[in-house]
Protein backbone atom coordinates (compact mmCIF):
# COMPACT_ATOMS: atom_id res chain seq x y z
CA UNK A 1 0.00 0.00 0.00
CA UNK A 2 2.63 2.15 0.96
CA UNK A 3 4.29 2.22 -2.57
CA UNK A 4 0.76 2.38 -4.29
CA UNK A 5 0.55 5.73 -2.54
CA UNK A 6 3.94 7.13 -3.35
CA UNK A 7 3.55 6.25 -6.86
CA UNK A 8 -0.14 8.04 -6.89
CA UNK A 9 1.98 11.19 -5.17
CA UNK A 10 4.01 11.09 -7.93
CA UNK A 11 1.42 11.95 -10.31
CA UNK A 12 1.35 15.71 -11.27
CA UNK A 13 -2.36 16.11 -12.34
CA UNK A 14 -4.85 14.83 -10.39
CA UNK A 15 -9.14 14.55 -11.47
CA UNK A 16 -11.12 14.67 -8.44
CA UNK A 17 -14.67 13.51 -8.89
CA UNK A 18 -16.64 15.14 -5.73
CA UNK A 19 -19.50 13.02 -4.47
CA UNK A 20 -18.36 9.29 -2.51
CA UNK A 21 -15.10 11.49 -2.79
CA UNK A 22 -14.35 15.03 -0.84
CA UNK A 23 -18.24 14.47 0.48
CA UNK A 24 -21.29 12.92 0.94
CA UNK A 25 -24.24 15.20 0.87
CA UNK A 26 -23.18 18.16 3.40
CA UNK A 27 -20.74 15.98 5.23
CA UNK A 28 -17.31 16.20 4.48
CA UNK A 29 -15.25 12.77 3.92
CA UNK A 30 -12.36 12.12 6.47
CA UNK A 31 -9.21 13.56 5.03
CA UNK A 32 -10.64 15.27 1.97
CA UNK A 33 -9.67 18.85 3.59
CA UNK A 34 -5.91 17.40 4.38
CA UNK A 35 -6.05 16.27 1.17
CA UNK A 36 -7.16 19.05 -0.57
CA UNK A 37 -4.31 21.25 1.51
CA UNK A 38 -1.85 18.66 0.45
CA UNK A 39 -1.92 19.09 -3.91
CA UNK A 40 -2.17 22.98 -3.05
CA UNK A 41 1.13 22.72 -0.43
CA UNK A 42 2.76 20.23 -3.68
CA UNK A 43 1.93 22.46 -6.30
CA UNK A 44 -0.06 19.94 -8.24
CA UNK A 45 -2.64 20.54 -10.96
CA UNK A 46 -6.33 19.38 -9.77
CA UNK A 47 -9.49 19.41 -11.55
CA UNK A 48 -13.26 18.26 -9.91
CA UNK A 49 -14.71 16.83 -12.16
CA UNK A 50 -18.22 15.93 -11.52
CA UNK A 51 -21.04 14.28 -13.41
CA UNK A 52 -23.57 16.34 -10.96
CA UNK A 53 -25.22 19.45 -13.01
CA UNK A 54 -27.32 21.35 -10.06
CA UNK A 55 -24.72 23.36 -9.31
CA UNK A 56 -22.49 26.11 -10.36
CA UNK A 57 -19.08 26.16 -10.22
CA UNK A 58 -19.67 29.41 -8.08
CA UNK A 59 -21.73 27.01 -5.56
CA UNK A 60 -19.84 24.39 -5.79
CA UNK A 61 -16.90 26.68 -4.33
CA UNK A 62 -19.52 28.04 -1.83
CA UNK A 63 -19.85 24.46 -0.71
CA UNK A 64 -16.68 23.56 -0.42
CA UNK A 65 -15.92 27.02 1.09
CA UNK A 66 -18.62 26.06 3.84
CA UNK A 67 -17.20 22.64 4.61
CA UNK A 68 -13.67 24.28 5.54
CA UNK A 69 -11.96 23.83 1.85
CA UNK A 70 -11.43 27.04 0.06
CA UNK A 71 -10.28 26.91 -3.76
CA UNK A 72 -10.15 28.79 -6.90
CA UNK A 73 -13.55 28.55 -8.68
CA UNK A 74 -11.35 27.34 -12.12
CA UNK A 75 -10.71 24.21 -10.80
CA UNK A 76 -14.60 22.86 -11.16
CA UNK A 77 -15.95 21.24 -14.01
CA UNK A 78 -19.10 19.98 -14.38
CA UNK A 79 -21.61 17.73 -16.62
CA UNK A 80 -23.58 20.72 -16.95
CA UNK A 81 -20.63 22.76 -18.61
CA UNK A 82 -19.84 19.86 -20.78
CA UNK A 83 -23.18 19.77 -21.99
CA UNK A 84 -23.23 24.15 -22.73
CA UNK A 85 -19.91 23.30 -24.24
CA UNK A 86 -21.01 19.94 -26.75
CA UNK A 87 -24.40 21.91 -27.50
CA UNK A 88 -22.59 25.02 -29.07
CA UNK A 89 -20.19 22.52 -30.98
CA UNK A 90 -23.05 21.17 -32.37
CA UNK A 91 -25.57 23.94 -32.82
CA UNK A 92 -24.60 27.78 -32.16
CA UNK A 93 -27.06 29.52 -30.30
CA UNK A 94 -29.40 26.65 -30.50
CA UNK A 95 -32.24 26.36 -28.32
CA UNK A 96 -33.65 23.71 -24.72
CA UNK A 97 -35.95 22.90 -23.06
CA UNK A 98 -34.29 22.30 -19.51
CA UNK A 99 -35.17 20.04 -17.01
CA UNK A 100 -32.80 20.91 -14.39
CA UNK A 101 -31.20 22.97 -11.67
CA UNK A 102 -29.20 26.40 -11.91
CA UNK A 103 -25.69 24.91 -13.10
CA UNK A 104 -27.29 23.64 -16.00
CA UNK A 105 -29.25 26.21 -16.80
CA UNK A 106 -26.60 29.64 -16.39
CA UNK A 107 -24.01 26.42 -18.61
CA UNK A 108 -26.75 27.04 -21.41
CA UNK A 109 -27.02 30.41 -21.04
CA UNK A 110 -23.46 31.35 -21.18
CA UNK A 111 -23.11 29.49 -24.64
CA UNK A 112 -26.04 32.10 -26.07
CA UNK A 113 -28.72 29.74 -25.47
CA UNK A 114 -31.83 29.86 -25.06
CA UNK A 115 -34.80 28.41 -23.20
CA UNK A 116 -37.51 27.13 -25.34
CA UNK A 117 -40.61 25.18 -24.54
CA UNK A 118 -42.37 25.15 -28.25
CA UNK A 119 -40.37 23.81 -30.43
CA UNK A 120 -36.36 23.34 -29.10
CA UNK A 121 -33.62 22.00 -31.11
CA UNK A 122 -32.97 19.79 -27.77
CA UNK A 123 -34.38 18.71 -24.87
CA UNK A 124 -31.73 18.18 -22.11
CA UNK A 125 -31.86 17.04 -18.70
CA UNK A 126 -29.77 16.83 -15.39
CA UNK A 127 -30.36 16.44 -11.58
CA UNK A 128 -33.63 18.37 -10.56
CA UNK A 129 -35.43 18.68 -7.42
CA UNK A 130 -38.61 20.10 -10.04
CA UNK A 131 -38.58 16.72 -11.84
CA UNK A 132 -42.69 16.51 -11.92
CA UNK A 133 -45.31 14.66 -14.52
CA UNK A 134 -46.39 17.33 -16.30
CA UNK A 135 -42.30 18.44 -16.90
CA UNK A 136 -41.66 14.84 -18.16
CA UNK A 137 -45.21 14.80 -20.35
CA UNK A 138 -43.93 17.98 -22.07
CA UNK A 139 -41.09 16.62 -22.78
CA UNK A 140 -41.75 13.52 -24.30
CA UNK A 141 -44.03 15.43 -26.16
CA UNK A 142 -41.32 17.74 -27.50
CA UNK A 143 -38.92 14.46 -28.62
CA UNK A 144 -41.31 13.57 -30.51
CA UNK A 145 -42.29 16.20 -32.35
CA UNK A 146 -38.42 16.35 -33.68
CA UNK A 147 -36.40 17.66 -30.59
CA UNK A 148 -32.77 15.98 -29.40
CA UNK A 149 -32.30 14.26 -26.14
CA UNK A 150 -29.80 15.08 -24.24
CA UNK A 151 -28.90 13.98 -20.83
CA UNK A 152 -26.05 15.73 -18.67
CA UNK A 153 -24.60 12.33 -17.32
CA UNK A 154 -25.89 8.33 -17.22
CA UNK A 155 -25.55 8.12 -13.35
CA UNK A 156 -28.07 5.91 -12.64
CA UNK A 157 -28.25 7.12 -8.52
CA UNK A 158 -25.64 9.04 -6.25
CA UNK A 159 -24.99 9.02 -3.08
CA UNK A 160 -26.65 11.77 -0.36
CA UNK A 161 -26.30 11.67 3.52
CA UNK A 162 -29.07 8.68 4.04
CA UNK A 163 -28.87 6.90 1.40
CA UNK A 164 -28.70 7.11 -2.66
CA UNK A 165 -30.80 9.48 -4.84
CA UNK A 166 -32.23 8.77 -8.20
CA UNK A 167 -29.80 10.31 -10.66
CA UNK A 168 -30.03 11.76 -14.27
CA UNK A 169 -30.10 8.68 -16.36
CA UNK A 170 -33.16 7.26 -14.00
CA UNK A 171 -35.28 10.76 -14.76
CA UNK A 172 -34.63 10.84 -18.01
CA UNK A 173 -35.72 6.70 -18.84
CA UNK A 174 -39.31 7.65 -18.91
CA UNK A 175 -38.50 10.10 -21.61
CA UNK A 176 -36.42 7.57 -23.55
CA UNK A 177 -39.39 4.38 -23.53
CA UNK A 178 -42.49 6.67 -24.33
CA UNK A 179 -40.45 8.10 -26.90
CA UNK A 180 -38.61 5.14 -28.09
CA UNK A 181 -35.61 7.59 -28.67
CA UNK A 182 -31.81 7.04 -26.50
CA UNK A 183 -30.71 10.07 -24.88
CA UNK A 184 -27.30 10.89 -25.58
CA UNK A 185 -25.12 11.29 -22.14
CA UNK A 186 -22.52 13.78 -22.09
CA UNK A 187 -20.64 13.26 -18.77
CA UNK A 188 -18.38 10.44 -17.65
CA UNK A 189 -17.59 8.10 -19.00
CA UNK A 190 -18.01 9.79 -22.57
CA UNK A 191 -14.31 10.66 -23.59
CA UNK A 192 -15.39 13.91 -24.15
CA UNK A 193 -15.87 14.97 -20.50
CA UNK A 194 -12.22 13.67 -20.12
CA UNK A 195 -10.55 15.53 -22.90
CA UNK A 196 -12.02 18.83 -21.35
CA UNK A 197 -10.10 17.64 -17.70
CA UNK A 198 -6.90 16.92 -19.36
CA UNK A 199 -7.07 20.18 -21.30
CA UNK A 200 -8.47 22.14 -18.12
CA UNK A 201 -5.20 20.72 -16.35
CA UNK A 202 -2.75 20.74 -18.96
CA UNK A 203 -0.97 17.70 -18.35
CA UNK A 204 -0.38 14.71 -20.31
CA UNK A 205 -2.23 11.51 -19.77
CA UNK A 206 0.79 9.55 -18.17
CA UNK A 207 1.40 12.27 -15.23
CA UNK A 208 -2.26 12.35 -14.50
CA UNK A 209 -4.78 10.17 -12.07
CA UNK A 210 -8.29 10.37 -11.76
CA UNK A 211 -9.71 9.72 -8.43
CA UNK A 212 -13.14 8.71 -8.30
CA UNK A 213 -15.95 5.94 -6.61
CA UNK A 214 -17.69 4.80 -8.81
CA UNK A 215 -16.61 2.15 -11.35
CA UNK A 216 -19.23 2.61 -14.04
CA UNK A 217 -18.31 6.60 -14.79
CA UNK A 218 -14.97 7.57 -13.03
CA UNK A 219 -13.12 3.84 -13.35
CA UNK A 220 -14.17 3.03 -16.80
CA UNK A 221 -13.45 6.89 -17.78
CA UNK A 222 -10.07 6.50 -17.26
CA UNK A 223 -9.50 3.41 -18.36
CA UNK A 224 -11.17 4.11 -21.87
CA UNK A 225 -8.99 7.66 -21.87
CA UNK A 226 -5.98 5.46 -20.91
CA UNK A 227 -5.32 7.75 -17.50
CA UNK A 228 -4.55 5.56 -14.81
CA UNK A 229 -7.15 5.23 -12.16
CA UNK A 230 -7.78 5.49 -8.48
CA UNK A 231 -11.06 3.50 -6.74
CA UNK A 232 -12.02 5.03 -3.50
CA UNK A 233 -14.09 3.04 -1.19
CA UNK A 234 -15.71 6.19 0.47
CA UNK A 235 -18.61 6.26 -2.00
CA UNK A 236 -21.23 4.46 -3.80
CA UNK A 237 -18.75 1.36 -4.43
CA UNK A 238 -17.66 -1.48 -2.20
CA UNK A 239 -14.50 -4.14 -2.58
CA UNK A 240 -17.42 -7.29 -3.59
CA UNK A 241 -19.01 -4.82 -5.81
CA UNK A 242 -16.01 -3.59 -7.69
CA UNK A 243 -15.26 -7.34 -8.43
CA UNK A 244 -18.53 -7.61 -10.71
CA UNK A 245 -16.50 -5.54 -13.23
CA UNK A 246 -14.49 -6.90 -15.89
CA UNK A 247 -12.19 -3.99 -15.59
CA UNK A 248 -10.72 -3.15 -12.03
CA UNK A 249 -8.85 0.04 -11.01
CA UNK A 250 -5.06 0.55 -10.89
CA UNK A 251 -4.89 1.61 -7.02
CA UNK A 252 -8.01 1.20 -4.38
CA UNK A 253 -7.84 3.57 -1.21
CA UNK A 254 -10.52 3.90 1.69
CA UNK A 255 -10.38 7.35 0.87
CA UNK A 256 -8.52 10.10 -0.26
CA UNK A 257 -7.40 10.87 3.31
CA UNK A 258 -5.12 7.64 2.69
CA UNK A 259 -3.10 10.14 0.82
CA UNK A 260 -2.51 12.31 3.52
Amino acid sequence: MKKEIEQIKKKNGFIIDMDGVIYHGNKLLPGAKDFVRWLKEANKKFVFLTNSSERTPKELREKLNRLGIDVEINVFFTSALATAMFLASQKPKGSAYIIGEAGLINALYNVGYTMNNVDPDYVVMGESRTYSYEKIEHAVNLVLKGAKLIGTNPDVSGPIENGIAPATKALIAPVELATGQNAYFVGKPNPLMMRKGLKKLNCTREETIIIGDRMDTDIVAGIEAEIDTCLVLSGITSRDTMKAFAYQPRYVLNGVGDLV
